[in-house]
């Protein structure tokens, strides 16, 4: 490795509950399109998930492919008592 300039990561934070729409999001270093949805992992691969003690996912660690930044995804709790308070109300009704 002498001589060969290693690109540091970045470790940029993206908080979930801000994102409107499905999920989708740019990149916050290169704006390369990230979804959910895109099970491919041409753009992005994941490369850690944090639950909790109940087994809830707490927070997404990924990795751009396009420009080699690492992404914390973060805001998943808030999202799931969101989803669990909106079961509830159907379940009312």
């Amino acid at each position: 490795m002498e001589g060969e300039k290693v690109k540091p990561l970045s470790a940029l934070r993206v908080d979930l509950t801000k994102i409107e729409g499905d999920g989708e999001f740019p990149c916050p270093s290169c704006g390369a399109m990230i979804s959910p949805d895109d099970e491919s992992e041409a753009t992005y691969e994941i490369v850690d998930i944090a639950t909790k003690d109940d087994g809830s996912l707490e927070d997404l660690t990924i990795l751009c492919k396009k420009c080699r930044s690492t992404i914390l995804l973060e805001g998943f709790g808030a999202l799931n008592d969101l989803e669990s308070s909106m079961n509830d109300e159907l379940d009312d009704h």
